[in-house]
């Protein structure tokens, strides 16, 4: 194949650009198959021929090896400076927890009572912060009966067969002991904030002490004792919330169905023979099952906003460098966060808030503007009216069934009826190019991390799965590296142009909804790198650029799964996102009560 030499993004004519649908080439293997598979591609000589052949196959060779790519890298997201946003609350980073949530707190609309322990049970509703904290204060309930009441469904899980966990780690004393001190805050009349007495999960690759934090593995606890709490965890214990351990997820992050045969794999509430999506599936379940109002994920290629989408849940993913990742297995990357997985947009807001902090290394590289956050409280029409709101239409509609875009369609036309937000057409140039680039980026930064437990007798205890894919990361040059960091600024250039005409960029988050679970991966795990082309196909370029998304569910297909609606915002503003995902709630409210799912706070 010849050089091709690419005219520097500037020079990008728009409207020659084609809109190229994503074509992967790769075996779905399961059971013996993938066994025999992963044997090949770790064989000296046949597996750098496979591999070679895989690259060449999927344009990663053209893309990145014969491509002449003009503009310098960018090895971390790098954002111009962003006007102010409206309508918002400002605050300090060094602000306090707790300080920042009851400022959050203000922010939100009045609460509604009448959503107490009286409302129709006929119609369902997810409850959600406002209500567990009404209900502690007007005492009819206490975190301590909550425990109880939490306890008991945990013991169900632990004779699901198959398994099917939502926690790795998990201590039921440790979970009264925190529940007893809130509750006793709560009979002296001092929460600490309206966090007081809320039951979260912390995903697996997130230190919460004294859990172990393996990472869906078998093994990573053993090499990397935990000694404290992580940032993130340490800021939610402050406010008072309560952990109730480490969820599940995909083996070290490296894959979106949540799979996982080292512990069993989560199920989705919705459809329990089919997948959760992953890598935070544990979290994502969890949280739809009605057994925690929230839960902390990471997302370094859609891994909080693709399992809410498939639970549907809302996801927030924050801007790169706007949350601390100090104290996760994965705080050195260039793609990833850690963001709040809950039942309501408000909730996202009110756990958003506590986390919402930056470490002192990303406040020096990155420079974050003050965390903001949308007055909801204020009538909101004058705001949404001057929303534009992006949208690739071929992109958009490149979804398995058109159950998805029409729904979210649907959600277009209705911000316009109602609150006049208006839909202005976008063309986003290499989309290919941003996909392969985030899996080179993604990739090799996880192949560095995992490469000394790999050369160090550690390869034969990760998953099948798992080795698939360090077997292609590991098959990543200096060259594929550099190049796909040379298309990070390239397309950084073009969607600062196109945040210059809209305000946001809507999309689908998944391009299918939720796979089935075949039987013969539970044992063995699986590979299927075209469902995960679906599922993946809306959501790295938040990744990869670093930019703030919420997936917000909007309904279900024809066979009742749920479907989510994604949000993109500029860097720093996450307020716009918010305030954009609570109008899309409001105009989306009925839920559709999972198949398996606990309601706490009434007992049922």
């Amino acid at each position: 194949m010849g050089k091709k030499v690419l005219l520097p993004a500037e020079k990008i004519e728009l409207t020659a650009v084609k809109y190229q649908k994503e074509q992967v080439e790769a075996p779905h293997l399961t059971g013996f198959w993938l066994k025999l598979f992963v044997k090949l591609i770790e064989a000296p000589i046949l597996g750098t021929l496979i591999l070679s052949r895989l690259r060449k196959e999927n344009k990663m060779t053209e893309i990145f090896r014969n491509t002449v790519i003009p503009e310098p890298p960018m090895f971390k997201p790098e954002f111009p400076p962003q006007g102010p946003e409206t309508d918002v609350l400002q605050l300090e980073e060094d602000t306090k927890p707790e300080e920042r949530v009851g400022s959050a707190l203000k922010c939100l609309p009045e609460y509604d009572p009448s959503r107490s322990l009286n409302s129709d049970a006929s119609i369902f509703f997810y409850w959600k912060i406002r209500d567990y904290a009404h209900a502690y204060r007007s005492k009819l309930v206490t975190p301590s009966i909550i425990a109880e009441r939490f306890i008991s469904a945990m013991d169900e899980f632990k004779n699901k067969n198959p398994m099917a966990p939502l926690l790795l780690s998990y201590d039921a004393e440790l979970i009264r002991e925190q529940a007893a001190a809130s509750t006793q805050r709560f009979e002296e009349g001092n929460p600490l904030s309206i966090l007081d007495g809320i039951f979260m999960a912390i995903k697996d690759d997130i230190d919460c002490f004294p859990h172990p934090s393996k990472g869906g593995s078998s093994y990573a606890h053993e090499e990397r004792p935990v000694k404290e709490d992580a940032a993130s965890v340490a800021s939610l214990r402050r406010c008072g919330v309560i952990m109730v351990g480490k969820a599940n997820m995909h083996e070290f992050g490296l894959g979106v169905s949540g799979n996982n045969p080292n512990h069993g794999t989560t199920r989705n509430p919705h459809a329990p023979d089919r997948y959760t999506g992953g890598s935070s599936s544990g979290p994502a379940a969890i949280v739809a099952s009605g057994l925690c109002v929230a839960a902390l994920g990471t997302d370094g290629g859609g891994s909080v906003r693709i399992p809410s989408s498939l639970c549907g849940v809302v996801g927030l993913k924050s801007t790169y460098g706007r949350t601390s990742m100090e104290g996760s297995l994965c705080d050195s990357g260039t793609v990833e966060i850690i963001g709040p997985i809950t039942t309501s947009v408000e909730d996202s807001i009110l756990v958003y808030a506590a986390i919402s902090s930056s470490s002192t290394a990303q406040r020096i590289a990155m420079n974050p503007s003050p965390p903001c956050f949308p007055l909801l409280i204020n009538d909101s029409s004058a705001t949404l009216g001057s929303f534009r709101l992006g949208k690739y239409r071929d992109w958009f509609n490149d979804v398995v069934s058109s159950d998805i875009s029409d729904k979210c369609e649907d959600v277009l036309n209705r911000l316009a009826e109602i609150h006049g937000c208006k839909t202005v057409e976008i063309v986003i140039p290499e989309l290919t190019e941003m996909r392969n680039a985030h899996l080179v980026s993604i990739g090799s930064e996880s192949a560095c991390g995992l490469n000394p437990d790999y050369e160090n007798g550690k390869k034969s205890k990760l998953t099948l799965d798992t080795r698939t894919s360090l077997a292609l990361f590991r098959s990543f040059s200096a060259v594929d590296y550099v190049a796909a960091q040379c298309f990070r600024r390239r397309l950084m250039y073009y969607h600062t142009d196109i945040f210059k005409k809209v305000d946001v960029i809507v999309t689908p988050t998944t391009g299918m909804t939720a796979p089935l679970i075949p039987p013969s991966s539970l044992r063995y795990g699986e590979t299927n790198f075209h469902v995960a082309g679906h599922v993946m196909r809306f959501v790295v370029t938040a990744n990869f650029l670093g930019f703030p998304a919420i997936s917000v569910p909007v309904g279900y297909d024809k066979q009742g799964l749920p479907i989510g609606i994604q949000i993109i915002g500029r860097p720093w503003c996450e307020a716009t996102v918010l305030r954009l995902a609570a109008a899309i709630e409001d105009l989306c409210p009925m839920k559709k009560k999972p198949v398996q799912y606990y309601d706490l706070l009434k007992g049922d």
